[in-house]
C-alpha cells in the first residue's frame, strides 16, 4: 500500500512498520507529506495543529476543502513545532531587514539632497526625480509585483527582489551623474515593490493566526521606525563621510544589509509551491501601472505647483484609466482567469473599513511628517539635524505602541484603534495650541514627553489595524491583499502631501502651519469615530 491509499483516508504517522516514531521524526513527515500531496495538485489541512491533544499526529488529505485554505496554512501549521517556528522566525528576521531597506531608502535620501545635487550637479527637477522617481516605481509596481510573486512563489519573488534592489542600490552609490542615478532609483524602487509585495503573504503563510498580532506588532515598528529613521541616517552619514564616501554611503549601506536578508530567507523560508500556473494579466498590468503613474505623477504635480489645469487633467484620465481596469478585473474573476486584484476582499466588512482607515491614515501620517519639517525648519529656523532629533522621540513612541500593541488588542479588542488615534488628534490638536500660544517658541524639554505620547498612540493604533482588517481573509485572499495593501497605503501617502500641502502650505506661514496641525488633529478624531464601525477580530468573537 502507497503512502495515501485516497485522498480522504487518514495517515497516523506514529506507527510506520510497527515502529514507534518519535515526534520530531513525525513532524518532518507530516510535513512532507503535506508538501506530496501539494504537488500532487491536492489542498491539505491538519485535522488540528500538531501539537493539540484532538490531532494526534493526524493528517487529513481533502481535495475539495470549502474554506479555501491551501499549503500556505500546512506550512503555518508546521511553523508550531520548535524547529519550524525557530526557522519562521529567522526567515521573518530577513523580510523585516527587507522592510527596513525600502522604507528607509524612501526618505533617507532627503537630507543628502545638498550633496548629491552639488556633487553631481543635479538640476532641481533632477533632486525631485532622486526622491519621486522610487516612490512612483514603487507604489505602480506593487499590485503586478504581488501577483508575479503569486504565480512563480513568494520565496522565488522575494529572493530575486531582494537581490535586484541590493544590486539597484549599489548602483546608486556608484552613480557618477543625475541621470544614472535618477534610473537606479526608479530600478530600486521596482525592486523594493517586488520584497514589500510579498511580505504580508510570507508573514501570515508562515505563522499560525494566533502569531499574526506578535508578528504584525514587529513588522509595524520595523516599518514605522526605519520611515522615521531615514532622514536622521542619512544626515549622520553625509556628516560622518565615512571612508570618504560622503552621501554615497547611504545607498552602500544597503549592501551588507541585503546579503543578510537573502542569506535568512534562502536558508530558512520555506513555503509551498503554487498550486496551479496561470497565466499573468499583461492587460490588467498596463492599465493598473498606467492609472497609477498617471494618478501619482498628478498629484506630485500638485504638490510642487499647486492646482493647475494639466494636472486636473491627469487626475481625470487617471480616473477614467481607473474605471477602465476595475471593469477589466471584473471580467477576470467573472472568466476565472486569474485577475490582478480580488475584488471579493471588499466584500469583507473590516477589510472594507480598514482599507478607508489605511488610505486616510497614510495621508494623514505622510502630511504631519511633511508639516513638522517644514514648520520646524521654514519657521523656527531648525537644521535638518535637530529636526530628525526632535521628532526622534516621536519614532521611539512609535516602535512602543506598536509594541504594546498586541497586549492591548487582547484587552480592548478594535477599541484599541479609537483610542490610538484619537489620542493622536488629542496630542496633535494640543501642539497646535502650543504653537499659537507661544508664536513659534519651542521648549524641547517641554515637548519631548508629548511628542513621545503621540508617536505612541500612532503605533497603537497603526500595528493592529492591520491584523484586524486581514482577520477574516483566507489564505488565498491573504495573498492577493499583500499587494493592494501597500498600494493603498502608497496612494494614501500621495493624496495626503498633494491634497493637504496643496491647501495649507502656498505660503509657508507659521499661521499655515498652525491650520495645518488642527485640520490633522480634526481628520484623525474623525477616524476615531470611523473606527467604531469595525466588527471585533474573528479571533475575539
Amino acid at each position: 500500500m502507497g503512502l495515501f491509499a485516497s485522498p480522504q483516508r487518514l495517515w497516523r504517522p506514529g506507527t510506520c512498520a510497527g515502529i514507534d516514531l518519535d515526534p520530531a521524526r513525525r513532524r518532518r513527515r507530516l510535513r512532507l507529506a503535506a508538501r506530496s500531496i501539494a504537488d500532487s495538485g491536492l489542498r491539505c489541512r491538519y485535522a488540528g495543529g500538531i501539537d493539540s491533544p484532538q490531532s494526534s499526529g493526524e493528517f487529513v488529505a481533502d481535495d475539495a476543502v470549502a474554506d479555501g485554505r491551501d499549503l500556505a496554512q500546512a506550512d503555518a501549521a508546521g511553523a508550531e513545532t520548535a524547529g519550524g517556528e525557530r526557522a519562521a522566525w529567522l526567515s521573518f528576521t530577513g523580510c523585516l531587514i527587507a522592510v527596513f531597506m525600502q522604507m528607509i531608502d524612501g526618505t533617507i535620501v532627503i537630507t543628502a539632497l545638498p550633496s548629491i545635487s552639488a556633487d553631481l550637479a543635479a538640476s532641481r527637477q533632477a533632486q525631485l526625480l532622486v526622491v519621486s522617481g522610487y516612490a512612483l516605481a514603487f507604489a505602480c509596481t506593487l499590485l503586478t509585483a504581488a501577483r508575479i510573486g503569486e504565480l512563480v512563489g513568494r520565496r522565488t519573488m522575494f529572493l530575486a527582489s531582494v537581490v535586484a534592489f541590493t544590486v539597484a542600490s549599489v548602483w546608486c552609490g556608484m552613480s557618477g551623474s543625475a541621470v544614472e542615478l535618477v534610473t537606479a532609483r526608479v530600478l530600486q524602487g521596482i525592486a523594493a515593490a517586488g520584497m514589500a509585495a510579498q511580505t504580508i503573504a510570507i508573514a501570515t503563510a508562515s505563522f499560525p493566526r494566533r502569531r499574526h498580532p506578535q508578528v504584525f506588532a514587529i513588522y509595524g515598528a520595523m516599518a514605522g521606525f526605519a520611515g522615521m529613521l531615514g532622514p536622521i541616517l542619512g544626515g549622520a552619514l553625509v556628516t560622518a563621510d565615512l571612508f570618504g564616501l560622503g552621501w554615497h554611503a547611504i545607498f552602500l549601506i544597503n549592501l551588507p544589509l541585503g546579503l543578510i536578508a537573502f542569506a535568512l530567507v534562502l536558508r530558512y523560508l520555506r513555503l509551498g509551491r503554487p498550486a496551479q500556473r496561470e497565466r499573468l494579466d499583461l492587460g490588467g498590468v498596463a492599465l493598473s501601472t498606467v492609472s497609477l503613474f498617471v494618478l501619482l505623477y498628478a498629484l506630485t504635480d500638485i504638490q510642487q505647483n499647486g492646482w493647475r489645469p494639466g494636472a486636473l487633467a491627469l487626475i481625470g484620465v487617471a480616473v477614467g484609466g481607473a474605471a477602465a481596469f476595475c471593469a477589466q478585473q471584473r471580467r477576470k474573476a467573472r472568466d476565472g482567469s486569474g485577475a490582478l486584484v480580488r475584488f471579493d476582499l471588499f466584500a469583507d466588512r473590516r477589510f472594507a473599513i480598514g482599507s478607508v482607515l489605511v488610505t486616510v491614515f497614510f495621508g494623514l501620517f505622510t502630511a504631519f511628517v511633511f508639516a513638522i519639517s517644514v514648520t520646524l525648519q521654514d519657521e523656527l529656523g531648525f537644521s535638518p539635524w535637530r529636526t530628525g532629533l526632535m521628532m526622534t522621540p516621536f519614532a521611539v513612541g512609535v516602535c512602543a505602541g506598536a509594541l504594546l500593541s498586541p497586549i492591548l488588542v487582547r484587552r480592548w479588542g478594535v477599541r484599541t484603534l479609537t483610542a490610538g488615534i484619537t489620542t493622536y488628534g488629542v496630542w496633535v490638536a494640543i501642539g497646535a495650541g502650543y504653537l499659537y500660544l507661544t508664536d513659534g517658541v519651542v521648549s524641547t524639554a517641554l515637548v519631548i514627553g508629548p511628542v513621545f505620547l503621540a508617536g505612541s498612540s500612532v503605533g497603537m493604533f497603526f500595528v493592529p489595524l492591520q491584523p484586524i482588517m486581514l482577520s477574516g481573509l483566507r489564505q488565498r485572499q491573504m495573498d492577493a491583499a499583500s499587494g493592494l495593501l501597500p498600494t493603498i497605503e502608497q496612494i494614501g501617502n500621495a493624496l495626503g502631501l498633494a491634497l493637504l500641502s496643496a491647501v495649507f502650505f502656498r505660503a509657508h506661514t507659521l499661521g499655515g502651519s498652525v491650520t495645518m496641525f488642527a485640520a490633522i488633529a480634526a481628520v484623525a478624531i474623525a477616524m476615531g469615530v470611523l473606527t467604531l464601525a469595525l466588527p471585533e477580530s474573528a479571533e475575539r468573537r
